[in-house]
This record gives C-alpha cells, sequence and structure tokens, in this order.
C-alpha cells in the first residue's frame, strides 16, 4: 500500500509540478473542453431533421422524341432520395454510431428508425406486388436483392455495417429504376393497381396504429382487451386480463415521438409519390382528395418544437402533451387511410 501511495504521488509531482504549477494538467483539459465544446456543436447540427424535398417522377425521351413520364418512376425514386437521405444528411447514419457526440443522441437515432421502417415496407411492396403482375409473377431480380439488404440490423457498427448493407440495397434499387426507364428492358415493371395500392396502405396503417397508440400511453391509460372482439371463435395462446393498464415508460416517451416524427415524413413524401403514379387508379376511385387529405394531416405532425424537451403532461394539465397531440395527427391520419382502401375496395 506504501509503495502504491509514494507511486501516485511521485505521478501527481511530475503532472502538476513540484511546486504546484500546472505542466500537463492544464492542456490536457483544455483539450478536453475544447473536444466536449465540438462534440456539443456537433450534436445540436446533426439533430436537425433533414428538411422536406420535392417528389418527382422520371421523364424519359421516347423514341418518337416525346417526353413520358415512366409509371413507377415517381416511387422508386421518392424511395431511394429517402434511403440517401439516411446516409447522407448531416451526422451521417446516427443509428450506429459508437464514439460521440453520434452516442449521445437518441432524437435523431429515433428518427431515422421510423423513416427505415417506412423504406423497408415500401421496398416490400415493390417486391411482393408493385412490380409482379400476378402471384405466380416471377419477382424482378433488382428488388429481390435490395429488399432484404434494407431489413439489416439497424444497429451494427462494424463487420457488416449498417451503412454498408444499405448502400448495397441502394445500388440495386438505382439498377432497377434504370432498367424501368429503358424501354428495351420489359422485363423492369411497375404495376399501378388499386388492389397493390390497397395492400401497401394496409401495413402503412397497421404501423400508424401502433405508433398512436404508443404515443396515447404516454399518460398511461386503462384499457378494455379487445383483443378477441368480433369472433366468438377466435382464441390466442395466452389469456390477458379483461382491463390492461398500458403505459410507455417514462425514458421512452421521447423515443416514441421521434420516431413518429420519421415515420410521417417518410409518409408524406411516399404518399405524394403515390400520387403521381397512382392517379388513373385513384381518379377512377375519386379517390385523390382523401390522398390528399391523409397527406395533409402528416404535414401537421412536421411543425416546429418548440420545446428544449418532449413534454408529458396531464391531458387536461397546466403543461403541454406533445405525445398525445401527435398521436392526435396520426390517428386521424390512420383512420383517413382506412376510409381511403374502403375506397379502393369499391367497384
Amino acid at each position: 500500500m506504501e509503495m502504491l501511495q509514494r507511486l501516485w504521488f511521485t505521478f501527481w509531482d511530475k503532472l502538476t509540478g513540484t511546486v504546484g504549477r500546472v505542466k500537463l494538467l492544464r492542456p490536457v483539459l483544455v483539450l478536453l473542453g475544447l473536444y466536449l465544446l465540438v462534440s456539443l456543436g456537433l450534436g445540436i447540427w446533426w439533430s436537425q431533421e433533414p428538411a422536406p424535398f420535392e417528389v418527382k417522377p422520371v421523364v424519359v425521351q421516347t423514341a418518337q422524341g416525346t417526353e413520358q413520364e415512366i409509371v413507377g418512376s415517381a416511387t422508386v425514386s421518392t424511395l431511394i432520395r429517402i434511403t440517401e437521405t439516411l446516409m447522407q444528411k448531416p451526422g451521417g447514419y446516427l443509428s450506429n454510431d459508437r464514439t460521440p457526440p453520434g452516442i449521445w443522441l437518441d432524437n435523431i437515432p429515433n428518427w431515422e428508425f421510423g423513416v427505415l421502417v417506412q423504406a423497408r415496407d415500401m421496398s416490400r411492396a415493390m417486391r411482393k406486388d408493385f412490380s409482379r403482375s400476378q402471384s405466380q409473377s416471377t419477382e424482378d431480380v433488382d428488388l429481390k436483392e435490395a429488399e432484404p439488404l434494407l431489413h439489416f440490423d439497424n444497429n451494427s457498427w462494424l463487420l457488416p455495417s449498417s451503412e454498408g448493407e444499405y448502400n448495397k440495397s441502394l445500388k440495386y434499387l438505382r439498377a432497377y429504376q434504370a432498367r424501368l426507364s429503358d424501354p428495351q428492358q420489359q422485363n423492369a415493371q411497375f404495376y399501378a393497381r388499386a388492389d397493390n395500392l390497397r395492400g401497401w396502405l394496409a401495413d402503412v396503417s397497421t404501423r400508424l396504429g401502433s405508433l398512436s397508440q404508443r404515443l396515447s400511453a404516454s399518460v398511461g391509460q386503462k384499457r378494455v382487451n379487445t383483443d378477441l372482439a368480433g369472433e366468438s371463435t377466435a382464441r390466442q395462446s395466452t389469456n390477458n386480463a379483461a382491463e390492461l393498464e398500458v403505459k410507455t415508460g417514462w425514458l421512452e416517451i421521447d423515443d416514441v415521438f421521434y420516431e413518429a416524427r420519421g415515420t410521417a415524413w417518410a409518409l408524406i413524401h411516399l404518399l405524394q409519390a403515390v400520387e403521381v403514379d397512382f392517379s388513373d387508379a385513384l381518379e377512377k376511385k375519386n379517390a385523390l382528395i382523401s390522398l390528399r387529405q391523409i397527406i395533409r394531416e402528416l404535414e401537421a405532425t412536421q411543425g416546429t418544437v418548440w420545446s428544449p424537451m418532449i413534454m408529458n403532461g396531464n391531458e387536461f394539465g397546466l403543461l403541454a402533451n406533445h405525445s398525445l397531440v401527435m398521436a392526435s395527427y396520426i390517428s386521424r391520419a390512420n383512420a383517413a387511410i382506412i376510409d381511403l382502401r374502403t375506397l379502393l375496395e369499391q367497384g
């Protein structure tokens, strides 16, 4: 013990100087302070959500010299742009960062996850439905490679990294886009049919319904168990209580909020692309107005958050509850999507 004390005092004397003047400690502290200051600035910059972009369909020159929009080009180019945004925004992809300031940030990584889920759902819909004429047709060679790469672990840091796999997926998506724009490539197709659109909207509705419930549970709620409602012969693997108490954890409230922001941001652009590519099907069903109203509801979720933190006040208390406000917009958009699916199902 005495030997350890002598070693420590010897080291401290060399670090601070025998007369108490700082020799090495001061520059170390200065460098540490500069590092923290730079990290703070980068963290604030990287925490800015990307701005919306304009959805434009791909226009190609036909053999007759006329310009023509390719069916599906708006949806494909929007999916590519959304995925590129995850990789190329300030700070790049942050969800798998292991060093400051990325490791300190949690709002943008949750925003990224919301965007990523929508990119995954759209890539699956394109592979499963949009690019195939019927259930027995062959899936597209590029989309069958792109879709599983987007479903790679979103938190992988190395060997392979999440960014590396998502960039590989982008290469296949761009290849599909190029083939789609080439009149000679007749094996690359995008079928803009009402039944295809209904399938993707069903996935969107499921995602929004889950987010709405998680957002509403920020204050805690007692809910009647409706798991088996509507069918007398329905069964489930494990019985639950007749009433359930649901509450989102205090540390997860802002996570769910920003995941919903990212989900809505991606859906705004994807729905705008759908409006372009499925315009004929939507006009035939008189559903364009319904689609635009959904986009309007989701755009309301992108308002500026003036509070330095996500507040969790009571429903009618003195403080705001940002989660309940977000849940209101998400629920209204989801209800409109359910109505739109019904409208598309009608002849």
